[in-house]
């Protein structure tokens, strides 16, 4: 019988395994923002253009870290944390493959990447969502995020939430 567990462990931004689940994150809330507000799925180009602008440098020692979730050892999610000013840092990236939610990974995730704050120096962490990822905001609210002032002025951002560390 396989063994069916959850590790989350450090991953260079740059690997096969954070490439292939960039691209399914970005799938995944591109085309639900689309199908939302446009009726639409994802334009491929517009979608190879994003993944590409968006390598996760930042999700690299000694200011951010990517994270990976395996479950049963094979990929599931991610979760990735980044210094901003102070001590602050920001949760980004955190998608867990559909088949796998509901099993406690995504909490998993979220407390591996406030230790790996704290360890990059952080005392309060921040993060951004949209309104629609309502899976998201019930996530961090579950986990004592509280809702706050707007801290970026991302277009696509509409809920921003803290804590402290």
């Amino acid at each position: 019988m396989p063994d069916m567990t959850w590790t989350v462990t450090p991953e260079p931004y740059d690997s096969p395994v954070a490439a292939a689940l960039w691209r399914a994150y970005y799938t995944e809330v591109s085309d639900r923002w689309y199908l939302l507000h446009e009726g639409r799925r994802t334009d491929p180009d517009e979608l190879e253009r994003e993944i590409a602008a968006r390598p996760g440098t930042d999700l690299a020692p000694p200011r951010g870290q990517l994270l990976v979730a395996r479950y049963g050892g094979e990929p599931a999610g991610t979760a990735g944390v980044r210094l901003r000013e102070g001590s602050t840092g920001e949760l980004t990236r955190v998608f867990l493959r559909e088949a796998l939610r509901g099993r406690g990974g995504a909490a998993l995730l979220v407390r591996a990447a406030e230790d790996a704050a704290r360890a990059l120096g952080a005392t309060r962490m921040v993060l951004d969502t949209r309104g629609d990822l309502v899976e998201a905001r019930a996530l961090y609210a579950r986990l004592g995020y509280t809702e706050t002032e707007p801290y970026n002025d991302d277009p696509y951002a509409e809920h921003w939430f803290a804590q402290h560390l």
